[in-house]
């Protein structure tokens, strides 16, 4: 009985025009449901069913996300898969990036605004400022950071595939310097306990500590040869449609539940 009648609640409530919550739902419209009730066999038998259905959705949906948290986890693994060997040499960081400073100029109307997260790149949460031609263009191979947010991984990388846009003037923009370091090799360093380390390093233990351009490019890291940063930076490249091709299977798996129920509980109006 309950799967009935959520399953015909939850039809009745994305059909009705509630704007915001449960309670803005009409009664009258709960008791008009019509809900087509089986004798106590017939229920038996669907529940029975239903818990199997069920079951097997919840294991493909923690295989999926057992294969994401794999995928997500393997550019790191390519990188110290690259420092592995110690044959690397130390670098100033002033010396293997090149900052973006210079704003987009009148274009700017034409890109979208991206800002920086813990998970990477993602749409500005506002739009643009008062000044939207300061805003820095970030295009493929760019990295960029929120500095005021940086100590809690506020990272992200316009890739090949991504479209192009601006984000707010007071990010740190930053490429590497071709033959001294790929900038997606160093994305995914940045990311890393590598990353990490060196941020911790700088910091001055301020709560909201702004890491800008300038201190950054005083830290070190330790860099293999640019062929072998290559190697790995293919490598990472080609996990970014295997991590979509999950996601878009765990996202497929979290409306089956809703799907079922509907099928097995149909509501006649």
């Amino acid at each position: 009985m309950y799967r009935l009648w959520k399953g015909a609640f939850e039809r009745e409530f994305i059909e009705s025009n509630a704007k915001t919550t449960i309670a803005h739902l009409p009664v009258i419209r709960l008791k008009n449901l019509n809900l087509a009730i089986p004798d106590v066999e017939e229920q038996k038998r669907i529940v029975g069913v239903l818990r199997e259905q069920m079951a097997a959705v919840e294991k493909a949906r923690k295989a999926a996300r057992a294969q994401l948290t794999v995928a997500l986890e393997l550019p790191a693994a390519f990188v110290r898969e690259t420092l592995r060997d110690g044959k690397t040499r130390s670098h100033f960081l002033g010396d293997c990036l090149a900052e973006v400073r210079n704003g987009i100029g009148p274009n700017w109307s034409q890109y979208v605004v991206l800002g920086a997260t813990r998970e990477g790149l993602a749409p500005a949460k506002e739009g643009v400022g008062k000044a939207p031609e300061r805003y820095k263009l970030v295009n493929p191979a760019t990295v960029f950071y929120n500095p005021m947010r940086i100590l809690l991984g506020s990272i992200a990388m316009v890739d090949d595939g991504d479209a192009t846009g601006i984000t707010s003037p007071d990010y740190v923009v930053l490429k590497g310097r071709r033959g001294i370091l790929d900038t997606r090799w160093f994305y995914y360093w940045f990311r890393s306990k590598y990353g990490k380390q060196l941020i911790d390093s700088l910091s001055r233990g301020a709560v909201r500590e702004r890491i800008l351009f300038n201190r950054l490019a005083a830290g070190r890291i330790e860099l293999p040869d640019y062929e072998t940063q290559l190697r790995a930076s293919q490598r990472m490249m080609e996990v970014r449609p295997v991590i979509e091709s999950i996601t878009k299977e765990l996202e497929a798996t979290e409306v089956l539940p809703a799907s079922i129920l509907r099928e097995a509980f149909p509501v006649e109006a």
